[in-house]
């Protein structure tokens, strides 16, 4: 559970480093459009969410900045999804109780 709780921490932390980033960027160019991004946010979100299991900071935080806060959020959240459905099915158990089981959760 400490892992878990610790990932969406971090998710917390590159967002508001990002939205400071952006803010001050906005201040310098006066504009709030800044480029597009060309990463692909789901490579990003699985950099970011190995890093964060590897406990690597430098790594944690360069993934965090090749998409938009918005995107990494996303992509962090498709990758939790599909690999709770992935251990469910390896399970033979329903996505709930996987997903309760990762938490520390008791089952319903």
């Amino acid at each position: 559970m400490g892992r878990v709780v610790r990932l969406f921490g971090r998710i917390r932390e590159a967002w508001d480093r990002s939205r400071a980033a952006r803010r001050t960027e906005r201040n310098k160019e006066g504009n709030a459009g800044g480029g597009p991004r060309s990463h692909n946010l789901f490579e990003a979100a699985a950099a970011y969410v190995s890093a964060c299991v590897d406990d690597d900071q430098d790594r944690i935080d360069e993934a965090a900045d090749r998409v938009s806060p918005e995107a990494l959020s996303f992509g962090v959240n498709e990758l939790a999804c599909r690999a709770v459905l992935a251990l469910a099915r390896e399970r033979d158990e329903p996505p709930r109780d996987v997903a309760r089981a990762l938490l520390g959760l008791p089952a319903m």
